[in-house]
């Protein structure tokens, strides 16, 4: 197995929006190791050659129901890029994307610097400037989604793109595992979620994300955004639907898709 070639094939899967074939088929014996392997020299990739610029990070898997799903017991997270961020109004093309879905979230946007081991909650909410309705859209770079955790690791967990919202909201005024949110496609309410969906408490994931970065000897940055996990399953996008996600104190953000 050579990581290198692995990365290639997954970062010409997304340019070129053709899928390959799942990884742990290909490779029965890839490991949790090798799958971040994988996705660090994906990263490295496009940063050299794309001349991408990382805004953030993105924690996938932190449902208890999607864990149970791939049979694993923690999350999983994924690089974001600067071409990423689709600024809300503007509308995604789906012949651009494979099998994308769309997932409401909080995303916290960083104002001092997180690095483990040893982050808890309440150092998450420190380093934080504020928090802000987010819509993440993922997409699969492997046929049909049919992905076990090694499989969306080496993937950059399946990221494709996100849409912030338009209020920075400090978390001392809200208590983030009580926030409701909706969640509507073309009008109608198809999902309700609150905060404590994800992980028990959207600062424990982030607190998980850097603690699992440090052993990497990597932190997350001053400025960064971080989704911290879906709080409602991922939802298919066609192209003509439009979603939107509405949050309690945190406002609406919506993305359409032609």
């Amino acid at each position: 197995m050579d990581i290198k070639t692995i990365a290639t094939e997954l970062y010409e899967a997304e340019k070129n929006t053709n899928p390959i074939d799942p990884l742990t088929s290909t490779y029965p014996g890839i490991s949790l190791k090798d799958a971040y392997e994988i996705q660090r020299t994906g990263i490295d990739m496009r940063l050299a050659q794309d001349g991408r610029k990382i805004v953030g990070k993105k924690i996938g898997l932190t449902s208890v129901a999607m864990q149970k799903l791939l049979g694993v017991t923690e999350p999983d997270y994924g690089h974001l890029f600067d071409h990423m961020l689709v600024m809300e109004g503007v509308p995604v093309f789906r012949k651009n994307l494979l099998l994308p879905k769309v997932e409401g979230e909080i995303a916290f946007v960083l104002k001092s610097e997180l690095k483990g081991p040893g982050i808890n909650i309440a150092d998450v909410l420190r380093a934080t400037e504020g928090v802000m309705a987010s819509i993440e859209i993922v997409d699969s770079r492997i046929k049909d989604w049919k992905i076990k955790l090694p499989d969306t690791i080496a993937d950059n967990a399946s990221s494709a793109g996100f849409v912030l919202g338009s209020r920075l909201v400090p978390v001392k005024e809200i208590d983030l595992r009580l926030l409701g949110m909706i969640f509507e496609k073309n009008g109608e309410i198809i999902n309700t979620g609150a905060g404590a969906a994800v992980w028990g408490h959207p600062a424990a994931s982030v607190a998980w994300l850097a603690n699992s970065l440090a052993v990497f000897d990597s932190s997350l940055k001053e400025g960064e955004i971080i989704l911290s996990g879906a709080l409602t399953a991922a939802v298919d996008a066609q192209a003509g639907d439009c979603f939107l996600v509405s949050f309690q104190d945190l406002g609406t953000v919506g993305v359409r898709f032609v």
